[in-house]
């Protein structure tokens, strides 16, 4: 079935949205019923947790995409080829999920007792290894169903996975409440794991349907040298993100100490982990939170990057990083905008909390470097240049950890953000830098940075002004608050929007209405 780009667009971004809404929804609940000593010891398990998650799924995902993507771009003669490939994705994934299960569980004593300093995690640590073969599998599979341009099945497991995994909380919660808060973790945790297995499922039946027509009917064969060509993206991805992780890991670690050391007189480390719970609880969840819109589109253009570097299509190459790149720096700079007029407000709204709004205020004009790095690092991928992202991934790391030891006992916070905001500029300069020498593609800052932020500052402009002219609004009783907030967003936008129209924002949208009416295989043709 052909589906435009259009389509899979608004579907993938449709889903991120609501998966995005249920989870902040979930993390505020979960802070009502864990209490602020629960949900202390539930981010210390997800410290652990994210390493091992990142062991067992971060190679396979992106070595399922790149090589199912080289298959599928063949004739259907050679699909048999790309079922061997599939299948031997899959073991790998199966024995990286099982490896860093056993791991986790052999290590969840050590860990809870020396790394995260509270013995009440061993339980929770235990528990949550059991989705890790789970993950694997639908790490393999989802990289598939992106190759095949077919994201209904994505969504849908992920969607039925956020379901089950709300519905098991809410029952676990609501019926030990007085428990203990490790025994509580311990049951969110375990509820995870089993919607893990519940989505791996999804996907699975969706892949006996699809397989046939996928693979033509074919049996699968050995695929051209299918050792190498994985283990050549397997181990820098692999061995890049999990050292990301364990220094990103590390650094949780340290925050909170050379916090307390910067508070010592101030309230010490409990101070310190209000602090950084607040930047990171409820601040960069904000954040991140409209990342969901652009990462539908690096989902959507990792394969179409992929196949155009593959078959040396270096125009078609050139105009999807162009068009990715122009599309980040306009929809950042909007993010960017909206949250440093509107940061302030929206924080005491849902938090109560000006220190968030400020945090939200500081890091908002960095959201264009963040944004674009991300995407920038999907492409780097997709034109085969993962060597050069562990590089720079690993350097990043060490960085923002001396950073961190140095900045923060003598800065406090001021000096985490600090680090935040140079590890962006540091990371966007690098991967940018090295994507456009390494595909041909020439610099055009100005179009892709320069137009976005001369919209921005029109917005912010008469973003400020309407937030004088509903400031009563905005101090008002919870409905006054809302209606205040979301008037003032909206003609922000508006601003932002009709200022960016004529700088370049039409005609990428023009452009993208017109591909969307073109059949995929007419597009592909075309070159």
């Amino acid at each position: 079935m052909r589906q435009s780009y259009l389509k899979n667009a608004a579907l993938l971004t449709g889903s991120d949205v609501v998966l995005r809404l249920a989870g902040m929804g979930l993390r505020i609940w979960l802070a009502n019923e864990l209490g602020g000593e629960g949900m202390g010891l539930y981010q210390l398990v997800l410290a652990v947790y994210s390493l091992f998650i990142t062991l067992a799924t971060a190679g396979v995902s992106v070595a399922a995409t790149r090589l199912m993507a080289e298959e599928l771009s063949g004739p259907d003669s050679a699909r048999g080829a790309a079922r061997g490939m599939l299948r031997r994705l899959l073991a790998a994934g199966l024995l990286l999920g099982l490896f860093a299960a056993l791991l986790q569980l052999a290590t969840a004593d050590l860990a809870a007792r020396w790394w995260l300093g509270d013995v009440r995690a061993a339980g929770a640590l235990r528990v949550s290894a059991l989705g890790m073969p789970w993950m694997a599998v639908s790490a393999v599979l989802r990289g598939f169903f992106i190759a095949r341009r077919h994201v209904a099945p994505n969504v849908f497991s992920q969607l039925t996975e956020q379901t089950v995994r709300i519905a098991l909380v809410a029952l676990a919660l609501t019926r030990t409440e007085g428990a203990a808060v490790g025994v509580r973790c311990m049951l969110v945790l375990g509820a995870t794991a089993v919607s893990e297995a519940v989505s791996a499922l999804c996907m699975l039946t969706f892949y006996r349907r699809d397989a046939r027509s996928a693979f033509v009917g074919q049996r699968a064969v050995r695929p051209a040298d299918p050792a190498r060509r994985l283990w050549e993206i397997l181990w820098p991805v692999e061995g890049g993100r999990v050292l990301a992780s364990t220094l990103h890991t590390a650094e949780n670690m340290l925050v909170p100490a050379c916090l307390a050391v910067y508070l010592a007189n101030a309230g010490g480390r409990s101070a310190a982990l209000k602090q950084y719970g607040v930047l990171k609880g409820m601040a960069l969840p904000l954040l991140t939170f409209p990342f969901g819109l652009l990462g539908s589109l690096s989902v959507l253009l990792m394969p179409e990057i992929t196949q155009a570097h593959i078959l040396g299509q270096t125009k078609r190459l050139n105009a999807l990083l162009d068009r990715m790149l122009r599309l980040t720096g306009y929809f950042s700079a909007l993010a960017g905008t909206l949250f440093w007029v509107w940061g302030r407000p929206l924080a005491q709204l849902l938090y109560r909390s000006a220190e968030a709004g400020f945090y939200l205020e500081t890091l908002a004009p960095a959201m264009p470097l963040m944004y674009l790095e991300s995407m920038v690092d999907g492409a780097m991928k997709g034109v085969g240049e993962q060597k050069a992202a562990f590089r720079y991934s690993v350097w990043d790391s060490v960085l923002r950890i001396g950073g961190v030891v140095v900045l923060l006992p003598r800065f406090g916070m001021k000096g985490f953000l600090a680090v935040i905001l140079l590890s962006s500029l540091y990371t966007c300069i690098a991967n940018t830098g090295r994507l456009l020498f390494s595909s041909g593609t020439r610099h055009a800052f100005r179009r892709w940075l320069g137009a976005p932020a001369l919209a921005a500052l029109l917005a912010a402009g008469a973003g400020a002004f309407l937030k004088e002219l509903l400031a009563d609004g905005l101090r008002s009783e919870l409905p006054m608050q809302l209606a205040a907030l979301g008037a003032g967003g909206c003609m922000t936008a508006a601003v932002f929007l009709l200022a960016a129209w004529p700088l370049g924002l039409g005609e990428e949208v023009k452009a993208l209405r017109t591909k969307s009416r073109q059949p995929a295989a007419g597009r592909t043709r075309a070159g």
